[in-house]
C-alpha cells in the first residue's frame, strides 16, 4: 500500500529553493531575423519554440532629417507599404509569448543623431510607426513591437542617450542593444551608463582582443571579457552574441560542445545571466546550431 508523501515545513523550502536555484540559471535565446529571405518567415520563426526574442533587422536610415527607411532584405518593400502583412506575424509572435523588437541602425546604413532634440524626433517617429502611438502609414501595420534594439555600428556616438531616454519614458517599451565587446562599446557606452537598457546581447565576435580564440581553443579572453561586461552592468540580462555559423562572421565561433563544457556553465552563474545571442536566423536554420546548445543554455 502506498503511502501518502507529507512534506515537511524544511523538505518543502528546500525544494522550493531548488527550483529558484534551477529557474535563475535557466537562459534564453534571441536572434534576428530580416537579412535573407532563404531564413523563412517571421511566424515560421517564432513557432519553432527557440526563440524567447526577435529583431527585426533594420532600420538602417534615420536621423538628422532624413526620412527613415526599413531593409529587410528582400522580405517586403516598406517603400510601398508592402509589410504591413507582418502585422499578423508580429502577433502570432506575441502570443506565443516572443518578444519583437525593432533593430534600428546596423553595419551598412545612413543613420546619425545630431542633437537631443534630433534624438526626441526619432523618439516620436519609432513610438508612432512601430509601438503604441498613432500613424497612418504603420510600415507593420497596427501591431504593436515590444521595444527598440540598437545596433548603433557607424554615424554619431553621442545622443544615444537621449534617444533611449525618450522611448523609456513610455510604458512597456523594452530597450536592448548589441554593442561590440571591447569595453566600453564606442558607440552606445554613454547610453549605457544611463541604465535604461533591458537586455544586452553582446557582440563577443569580430574581436579577437575579447572573443574565443579558435585557432587555439582559447576560452581566455572570452571569459574576461564577460566577467567585464557583467560586473559592470547594473540592470538589465546580458546574452552571449556569437555567430550561428562559422561563416556568419569574419571571427569569433565557438564550437557548441566548447559552449556546452566550458562557457555556459561558468557564465550561467552571473546574476545578470540572461542567455545567448545568435547571429543570425539565417544561419541558424542552415546550421541548426540552436539544437546543439539548447539544454545548455
Amino acid at each position: 500500500m502506498a503511502r501518502n508523501l507529507q512534506l515537511t515545513p524544511l523538505v518543502f523550502s528546500l525544494l522550493f529553493l531548488m527550483t529558484l536555484i534551477k529557474t535563475s540559471n535557466a537562459g534564453s535565446i534571441a536572434t534576428y531575423w530580416g537579412l535573407s529571405v532563404s531564413e523563412g518567415n517571421l511566424s515560421t520563426t517564432c513557432g519553432t519554440g527557440i526563440y524567447a526574442y526577435v529583431n527585426l533587422a533594420f532600420l538602417n536610415v534615420f536621423g538628422n532629417g532624413q526620412t527613415p527607411e526599413i531593409n529587410l532584405n528582400g522580405h517586403c518593400n516598406p517603400a510601398s507599404n508592402g509589410c504591413t502583412f507582418l502585422s499578423e506575424d508580429i502577433k502570432f509572435c506575441q502570443k506565443f509569448g516572443v518578444k519583437v523588437m525593432l533593430s534600428i541602425g546596423g553595419l551598412v546604413g545612413n543613420y546619425f543623431l545630431a542633437s537631443p532634440n534630433d534624438a526626441e524626433n526619432v523618439a516620436t517617429y519609432l513610438w508612432n510607426n512601430f509601438l503604441g502611438g498613432n500613424s497612418s502609414s504603420r510600415p507593420f501595420g497596427d501591431a504593436i513591437l515590444d521595444g527598440i534594439d540598437f545596433d548603433i555600428q557607424t554615424g554619431s556616438t553621442q545622443y544615444w542617450q537621449d534617444l533611449a531616454k525618450n522611448l523609456k519614458s513610455h510604458s512597456n517599451v523594452y530597450l536592448s542593444t548589441s554593442p561590440q565587446c571591447p569595453f566600453p562599446d564606442n558607440f552606445i557606452g554613454t547610453a549605457l551608463n544611463k541604465n535604461l537598457f533591458d537586455y544586452l546581447w553582446v557582440q563577443f565576435y569580430n574581436n579577437p582582443q575579447c572573443q574565443y580564440d579558435f585557432s587555439n581553443s582559447n576560452t581566455t579572453n572570452l571569459i574576461s571579457s564577460w566577467n567585464r561586461w557583467s560586473s559592470s552592468l547594473k540592470v538589465g540580462k546580458l546574452f552571449l552574441g556569437i555567430p550561428a555559423a562559422p561563416q556568419a562572421a569574419v571571427s569569433g565561433y565557438v564550437p557548441s560542445e566548447v559552449l556546452n563544457a566550458e562557457i555556459l556553465p561558468l557564465f550561467r552563474k552571473s546574476p545578470n545571466y540572461g542567455g545567448v545571442m545568435l547571429w543570425n536566423r539565417y544561419y541558424d536554420e542552415l546550421t541548426r546550431f540552436f539544437a546543439t546548445i539548447l539544454e545548455s543554455v
